[in-house]
């Protein structure tokens, strides 16, 4: 998929991570509109569209090495059978729970970064 309008890019800023995406999207030549997860938490409803589109298990929009997943016991909720529905609202509750960074280019979601993946996928 060649990307010809600007990609939406959803990142923690002080993240390394997303510091390495960032520059793996310019180093490409990908233009993006950046959005900070905690400023501008996805909504539950962005989150279902994303799980859908991109056809990940919902458990993979947490970020499960956070502080804040481990404080909330998240995986032992998830592990109880929470329903999606609650997932996703937790999720939309606190940016710092969701997985990092996100790129949304048109129907395609990318969620955490790995080169491989996104160079098969962006370019």
């Amino acid at each position: 998929m060649a990307v010809s309008e600007p990609v939406l890019f959803i990142e923690y800023p002080p993240c390394s991570t997303c510091k390495k995406a960032k520059r793996w999207l310019d180093d490409h030549g990908i233009a993006h509109t950046d959005r900070h997860i905690v400023e501008s938490n996805p909504t539950a409803n962005e989150i279902e569209v994303w799980q859908e589109q991109s056809g990940l298990p919902l458990r993979r929009f947490f970020n499960t090495s956070g502080m804040k997943y481990r404080e909330l016991g998240v995986k032992a909720q998830l592990d109880a059978g929470m329903s999606d529905e609650d997932a996703r609202a937790l999720l939309a509750t606190d940016g710092m729970l969701v997985k990092r960074p996100i790129v949304v280019a048109g129907d395609v979601v990318l969620v955490g970064f790995k080169p491989a993946e996104w160079e098969a996928v962006l370019r």
